[in-house]
């Protein structure tokens, strides 16, 4: 027996149950494709997805510009080729059924581009796009040109209220869904405004239906919220089933789907996540975006955590403050007297080389782990609208720069994601998953090594299971 009805869902009745997008080449042509083709909404990521030569090989995304400008044009003709090798791919493999959406970030380098290029190309073969990472106002615009219909990702009712009277209203009759994703339970980036504390979980149930109240008030009393974040066992949402202080709700499964037949991930990767415990999800700040972002707490981010910790406060001249002088290779700084000796320590343990932040204060690290960040930051292909680690904004008014020097307390999150999304070192990467991943330990569905079709997961989701 099921515990939901369909909805309609992007012009169609369908299974109120719909993929995630994860980012790069983590939700692909295939796996939405079997979404759909299971009755429900797949989504394919449109983040620099992967292309196919004749043969039906990956294309490597390889970078020959010698700017970051026309490394930028590079990264937005592969993004549109990519996104339309996945969506024929996935239109073909549901096979009429279900609904097909893509993801963007709105905070992804071309996102306008990409997005009108890949909806350009694919003309009939996409029913919806979702989009979050920033607030999205030409959103609407766009799938209305195109004849799709949107569904921003948000995190809060005054978000939604502000996208809606500064822009969707104008283009309310292409509203899909609204996407509550959930910042302290999503995976991936997410959406904590400066007033939310990230140790102090809220629950989502009154923030959604506040954001129930608010879509009410705009006549949009028929429009879904589908709540992402956080969802794995249906029968712990029954109470937001064909209840009126929700509405018309459907799900997002991002994590769950990661362990399937259909999942792009490595082996590897699968294997990683049936090993989680509770607690190994950790919600940082580390990301170039400068958004939260939750993923598996291994080394890589552990070698991020190290590296702010090796940080002090500096001067290029001697203060009354900053009288305490410390020298790294042919460089002399000042620092605080206090932190002379913690400086000293790094510097003798092989930390000895110290990279400034725009915070005017000094990381100190090894020689190769210098060169690598200096490397990365060099190599930039602009992958974001706008990067804290590489200082690179795709605003040509700002001469594509942020105007902040180059943050080496970040990292350039394109290089690792497509690291790990094609088979790189699990601990040398970030690994995205939502919160509630220490679940496929536990749950009988996956015991013995069993890993299911995403039809079998579908069915096995209807079920409360």
């Amino acid at each position: 027996m099921s515990l939901l009805d369909t909805l309609m869902m992007s012009g169609k009745e369908v299974l109120p149950l719909v993929e995630g997008g994860k980012g790069i080449s983590a939700t692909n042509g295939i796996s939405s494709g079997a979404w759909a083709a299971a009755g429900g909404v797949g989504t394919v990521s449109c983040v620099n997805a992967d292309s196919f030569d004749d043969a039906g090989n990956i294309i490597p995304q390889i970078y020959h510009g010698k700017t970051r400008i026309e490394r930028h044009q590079e990264l937005i003709d592969y993004a549109i080729d990519g996104g339309l090798d996945q969506v024929r791919q996935a239109h073909d493999v549901a096979g009429g059924k279900g609904r097909i959406h893509i993801n963007v970030l709105w905070e992804m380098g071309g996102a306008e581009a990409i997005l009108d290029g890949v909806l350009t190309k694919a003309k009939g073969l996409v029913h919806g796009v979702t989009c979050g990472a920033g607030m999205p106002y030409k959103l609407s615009e766009i799938a209305a040109k195109h004849k799709v219909f949107y569904h921003p990702i948000i995190s809060s009712a005054r978000a939604f209220g502000i996208l809606w009277k500064r822009a969707y209203q104008k283009h309310g009759d292409w509203l899909g869904s609204v996407v509550y994703e959930d910042p302290w339970l999503a995976g991936g980036h997410n959406g904590l405004s400066n007033a939310e504390d990230p140790l102090e979980p809220q629950d989502p149930y009154p923030r959604v239906a506040a954001l129930r109240t608010m879509m009410n008030k705009f006549g949009l009393e028929r429009v879904p919220i589908i709540m992402a974040g956080g969802v794995w066992y249906l029968r712990d949402w029954a109470h937001w089933i064909n209840n009126p202080e929700i509405g018309p709700i459907a799900f997002q499964y991002g994590t769950r789907p990661l362990l399937t037949k259909e999942s792009p991930i490595p082996t590897i990767w699968k294997e990683a996540l049936t090993k989680l415990k509770e607690g190994d999800i950790l919600l940082h700040r580390f990301s170039p975006t400068g958004f939260y972002s939750s993923a598996v707490h291994n080394r890589f981010l552990g070698q991020l955590e190290s590296r702010s910790e090796r940080q002090v406060k500096f001067k290029s001249k001697q203060t009354e403050d900053f009288s305490a002088e410390i020298q790294t290779g042919k460089r002399k700084y000042f620092v605080q007297p206090e932190d002379k000796p913690k400086a000293d320590s790094w510097i003798d343990s092989g930390y000895n080389e110290a990279m400034k932040t725009p915070d005017d204060t000094l990381i100190f690290t090894s020689l190769a782990e210098c060169q690598e960040i200096r490397q990365d930051q060099k190599d930039c292909m602009g992958c974001l609208s706008q990067c804290k680690f590489s200082n690179w904004s795709e605003n040509p008014d700002t001469k594509y720069s942020t105007g902040r020097g180059a943050d080496p307390r970040s990292f350039c999150i394109q290089k690792t994601l497509m690291d790990i999304a094609h088979g790189g070192p699990l601990e040398n990467n970030l690994m995205f998953a939502g919160h509630s991943a220490f679940n496929f330990s536990s749950d009988p569905f996956f015991s013995n090594g069993f890993v299911p079709t995403v039809k079998e997961l579908v069915d096995r989701i209807l079920t409360g299971d």
